[in-house]
């Protein structure tokens, strides 16, 4: 009998579960394995993206709204745990919502790890997957994110860390590996033009309507992004998840409009476009050969 293992990701607001690692959780899930999705906030922030559901009503109870999103998407995928670390939205940097003080962005970075610990003691992840140190893409929402996932990493399996979770009898845990989602860009002009036949604008190629200020602001954001991507050493095969990944996104009403750059795709155009989920491999306890087609592996040789 094959081995059955636990993985735990670490995602910032809900939708971003499925963008970045929906088909792996659905993989894993489906396959028996544990899967463990943690969302650091509500998303209380985040815009409405269907003109008739942007209402102050639906902006008041927006964290509701999306929970139940989440909720919906998770069972899209699969058997898939849900976790929340209960922070409030940032917003994006400078804005009055970042400086909230129940925002993820100003809490304690060790208490805030020791919420997500708590987790990891709990369910006993083999693999953690979380952004990497800009967050993906900038917001301080994923950057947050991504540094209370290493610092769990860090500490989940050293009692001297959150020695009160010992005493309320929490076993200190190690996870074996670490990886960091990658969004692979190379095919970056080839969707972008298709998008563009379909009257889709995208990120993904200049817009002819912006200006020279906002062309060079969304090439300096490419750029910082690019750089803040690690290696490519993992790609796993989603193909036969993409339609529940889809069917996922969709989940997310409020934040994904039916014809943005996700859902404008058929499933079988992200298969021959992105037919895998990529992640670097930023931290392992496990013995390992680059590169990998499986977040497990290396792990079967330790048992």
């Amino acid at each position: 009998m094959a081995p059955r293992y636990s993985l735990l990701t670490v995602h910032a607001h809900p939708d971003d579960e499925t963008i970045s690692t929906g088909g792996v959780m659905s993989r894993y899930a489906l396959a028996g394995h544990r899967v463990t999705c943690v969302t650091c906030t509500g998303g209380e922030h985040g815009e409405i993206v269907v003109p008739e559901l942007d209402t102050p009503e639906n902006h008041a109870r927006l964290a509701e709204i999306r929970a139940e999103e989440l909720r919906r998407a998770l069972e899209r995928l699969g058997p898939v745990e849900s976790r929340s670390l209960g922070y409030v939205d940032s917003g994006m940097m400078g804005t009055p919502e970042n400086d909230g003080p129940d925002s993820f962005w100003q809490a304690d970075v060790d208490e805030a790890t020791g919420r997500l610990v708590r987790i990891v003691r709990e369910v006993r992840p083999e693999v953690i997957v979380g952004y990497n140190a800009y967050g993906g893409y900038g917001h301080p929402d994923h950057i947050r994110a991504a540094q209370v996932a290493v610092l769990a990493f860090e500490r989940a399996g050293d009692p001297a860390w959150y020695p009160e979770q010992v005493a309320d009898g929490l076993t200190p845990w190690q996870p074996r590996k670490r990886y960091e989602s990658v969004m692979d860009l190379t095919r970056r002009v080839e969707i972008g033009q298709l998008l563009q036949e379909r009257g889709v604008r995208s990120w993904l190629l200049p817009d002819p309507e912006e200006t020279p200020e906002a062309r060079e602001a969304r090439e300096a954001q490419m750029a910082r992004m690019a750089a803040a991507m690690g290696p490519k050493t993992t790609s796993v095969d989603i193909t036969g998840q993409m339609d529940r990944k889809l069917d996922a996104l969709r989940e997310h009403v409020t934040q994904l409009a039916s014809d943005s750059f996700f859902l404008a795709l058929t499933a079988d155009e992200w298969r021959r476009f992105q037919p895998t989920e990529d992640f670097t491999l930023s931290e392992s306890r496990a013995p390992v050969r680059i590169p990998e087609d499986d977040l497990f592996a290396g792990l079967a040789s330790e048992t």
